[in-house]
């Protein structure tokens, strides 16, 4: 289990290392690196999803890893409570970015191998804290430079962190 604490409350994601092995170790090794401390739900989207881990809360986009392999094609889809990788218009671009559906986004499942069908990899559920995703999902929003959908009130991650261990 991750543990995501915020400045709104509380978030519990199950991690599927099953179905989606390469995504979920990827996502883990950011919580455990400390990566996701003091960045920002960057965007939000009512009736879609709400999107993090790219930047500080001085809106500077953090350095990552290299990109992984899109794992879309596992079989898990992007509804309601599920975590999924954010990338570019290139299927295999994620890196540390992802969201939190707040609807069933079946238009962001996998239908095929292409540029248009593959799709954004779910490797997750929140287990925990929905009602923390419904407040941030509710935030206004506003533009920062070229960036829309932003909340006007900063949502943090204060930590991130994997919850079968003790904390640091």
């Amino acid at each position: 289990m991750i543990v995501l604490q915020t400045n709104f409350g509380d978030i519990t994601v199950e991690l599927d290392h099953e179905k989606a092995p390469k995504t979920a170790a990827n996502f883990e090794q950011y919580v455990r690196d400390g990566f996701y401390d003091g960045t920002l739900f960057h965007r939000v989207i009512p009736g879609f999803m709400v999107q993090g881990g790219g930047f500080d809360t001085d809106f500077n986009q953090k350095p990552t890893r290299d990109p992984i392999e899109n794992e879309a094609d596992s079989g898990l889809k992007n509804t309601t409570g599920t975590l999924a990788m954010a990338r570019t218009q290139d299927p295999h671009s994620a890196t540390a970015q992802f969201f939190i559906n707040v609807a069933d986004n079946d238009f962001l499942n996998h239908t095929g191998k292409t540029i248009q069908g593959w799709g954004y990899c779910a490797f997750g559920t929140v287990v925990e804290g929905m009602d923390v995703v419904e407040k941030i999902k509710a935030v206004p929003t506003t533009r920062r430079g070229m960036h829309a959908d932003v909340p006007a009130e900063d949502v943090v991650i204060q930590k991130a962190y994997v919850k079968d261990e003790p904390e640091a």
